[in-house]
């Protein structure tokens, strides 16, 4: 059907430069799958991208309820593309539920492609509809095209003899089949996965194929005479050379990998799993080959400190968690700064506090990373911007942990962890060098002459000497317990702990960072928005849309939270007025007050979503529309056009009996 459809007349398909998409279903409707094969083809194409997967903290909430929705968005084009988009161009809804929890979100005079085999009267209930939304009128500002899905996809597979339950799990193949023929991307790459997943089970690759196939040769049909149209988006111009897609969880894996192989050192991993780090467990456990040692321990304190023997022991050390997982580990991240040893801290930071929003995103760990431990226990922080970005990131901690012999945490969030981007793969070569010493031999004499061990003994940058245990003549003490200046030897005296903690500190703000750059306008003018970690997306088409509005502001994005570049503060006092976007209370506004003195305003968001770029550009405005008294920070509100909105609550386990009942009945 599909070749005889190809020869018919059709119309041609529109331009476009940019598209957002959001696939949104239940959590068992496989829209994660269908939306990470679409970014793959996407990347195919050569589009820019980037995604926001967006799924409940439910294992699995009942089916067809509005807090078990799962959502994939992506946003591509021909241009450079900073985030996943604020509002959907196209809004796939495989039930009920997925549309009334997104319907908000999508741009008016927006596609809406809509599953009516799920659109039952029992689906419409848990969804809270009085009437059916596809047929009351109250869709008309939209574009709709709503068919039979799920019989659509029972009918593909029907020859492979798979029941009716087993068939309709191929319904987001049919979907994405569909969604390939949308925007021109071959079904291939689809193909051969689909192949090598079900290596075992080639009926079940071959059903799903099918599937596919059904969905893509149905594009072809509906466009001759509904509101389905191909549209066409050019591939972007890129710099020659290898790209992948990557997401923050592969980045990390990687960027530590590389780091440690920079360093001529074997890498030890200690991990307990927690959303969203534990994928950086799962990639770095594929990577054995490179001298990756991966260990997953029976709770976060064990992980951290087995990552701490390691280190000692003559390994890269790296351990990861989030933030609860982060603070259970406090104790023994003030061990590694008392022995000063080498260890990566990867912090995918989420909404809390406590167990707070799982699979949420937030940045509101910038203060447990900078200050969140006893006594005096200053430790480097790094954050990343994006998900490609992780991978110098990680890379950075690696050269300062072992270069200044000290703990170094890296700070991403469930956003990068879990957003993809293409990603341009770095020749190794541009990468320098920098093996790790180990001492081995004495390093100092006594007033007799004799060769001593100093093993507390600092060089220029004030970090003292990595010493594998073992090796010949160089036994000494390593602990918690408050050493002596060069010799190690346990010492309480007041004037030793003055010595040594002015020492470790010292050491820090001595690491070397370099100056801080503007990302985007002027060194000085009447605004600067600055950034950290993932509002760099954002800012940065916030700011560039308001430059092309004649507005004096600029971006600067920090990526070296502590220490700060030694020129931030010069940079930033050239500014009449900075404002500070993050994910969270205004930690980093009050970083850069106390380090600098400035009135930095914060603006904030808390409600567990990324900024949107259109967030941004009414606060920039406000300090250019004349309103005297209207510029300034403020708490950004919970907008309805992100997952979750106020309509779908949550599981707290007061779901009505009657839909437990039903959903029981279901499965």
């Amino acid at each position: 059907m599909a070749t005889k459809q190809v020869e018919m007349p059709q119309r041609a398909a529109e331009a476009h430069e940019t598209v957002v998409v959001r696939f949104a279903g239940d959590s068992g409707d496989g829209m994660q799958l269908t939306g990470g094969q679409f970014t793959l083809s996407t990347a195919l194409a050569g589009n820019d991208l980037a995604t926001f997967p967006d799924f409940p903290a439910e294992i699995r909430a009942p089916q067809g309820t509005l807090f078990g929705v799962s959502a994939f968005q992506i946003n591509f084009g021909s241009r450079q593309i900073d985030t996943a988009g604020d509002a959907p161009d196209v809004l796939v809804a495989m039930n009920p539920a997925a549309l009334k929890t997104n319907l908000s979100a999508v741009k008016p005079g927006g596609l809406i492609i809509a599953d009516t085999g799920a659109f039952t009267k029992r689906n419409l209930e848990k969804a809270k509809y009085d009437s059916n939304p596809l047929e009351d009128g109250s869709l008309a500002k939209y574009d709709l095209l709503a068919f039979d899905i799920s019989e659509r996809t029972v009918e593909a597979v029907k020859p492979f003899g798979l029941g009716n339950k087993d068939a309709l799990r191929s319904k987001n193949m049919w979907t994405l089949g569909l969604a390939l023929w949308m925007f021109g991307r071959p079904r291939k790459p689809i193909h051969d996965w689909l192949n090598q997943k079900f290596t075992k089970a080639p009926d079940i690759a071959a059903a799903n194929i099918a599937a596919l196939d059904a969905g893509h040769a149905y594009g072809e049909t509906a466009e001759l005479s509904g509101p389905l149209r191909q549209l066409h988006l050019d591939p972007v111009p890129s710099a020659p050379g290898l790209y992948r897609t990557i997401t923050g969880a592969e980045a990390v894996a990687l960027g530590l990998v590389a780091g440690a192989r920079l360093l001529n050192l074997p890498l030890f991993f200690g991990g307990y799993p927690i959303t969203p780090a534990s994928a950086i467990l799962h990639h770095l456990a594929r990577l054995k080959e490179y001298g990756v040692t991966t260990f997953q321990a029976e709770d976060e304190i064990a992980a951290i400190c087995a990552a701490i023997g390691a280190s000692y022991a003559g390994s890269l050390g790296v351990t990861s968690s989030s933030g609860p997982g982060i603070a259970l580990k406090t104790e023994a991240i003030g061990l590694g700064i008392m022995t000063e040893l080498p260890l990566v801290i990867v912090n995918s930071q989420r909404g809390g506090p406590s167990t707070g929003l799982p699979t949420k995103t937030e940045q509101s760990d910038l203060y447990q990373a900078v200050y969140g431990r006893n006594g005096d226990a200053p430790m480097p922080v790094v954050a990343a911007r994006s998900p490609a970005d992780v991978f110098e990131c990680a890379i950075e901690a690696c050269r300062i942990a072992v270069q200044y012999m000290t703990p170094v945490m890296l700070l991403t969030d469930g956003y990068i962890a879990n957003a993809a981007e293409p990603w341009l793969v770095p020749d190794p070569d541009t990468f320098e060098r920098m093996p790790a010493t180990f001492l081995g031999e004495k390093n100092a004499k006594d007033t007799d002459g004799e060769d001593v061990l100093l093993p507390y003994k600092r060089d220029e940058k004030g970090a003292r000497p990595w010493i594998k245990p073992g090796t010949p003549g160089l036994m000494h003490r390593i602990g918690g317990i408050e050493k002596a200046v060069e010799t190690g030897h346990l010492d309480y005296s007041p004037g030793n702990h003055q010595a040594m903690t002015d020492a470790r500190a010292d050491k820090v703000q001595g690491v070397n960072v370099p100056d801080q750059t503007v990302e985007l306008g002027e060194t000085s003018g009447k605004l600067a928005l600055v950034g950290w970690g993932s509002t760099y997306g954002p800012i940065h088409q916030a700011v560039l849309r308001a430059r092309r509005q004649g507005m004096d502001v600029s971006h600067i994005h920090v990526r070296h939270i502590w220490p700060l570049p030694a020129n931030l503060g010069e940079l930033l006092r050239g500014f009449d007025r900075v404002l500070v976007p993050e994910m969270n209370t205004g930690q980093f506004k009050t970083v850069l007050r106390d380090q600098y003195l400035i009135d930095a305003q914060p603006l904030t968001k808390v409600s567990g979503q990324p900024f949107q770029i259109a967030e941004l550009e009414a606060a920039i405005a406000t300090y250019f529309d004349g309103i005297k008294g209207n510029a300034g920070g403020e708490d950004i509100e919970a907008n309805e056009q992100q997952l979750p909105n106020p309509e779908s609550g949550h599981d707290d386990g007061t779901t009505p009996r009657d839909l437990r009942m039903m959903h029981d009945r279901d499965n």
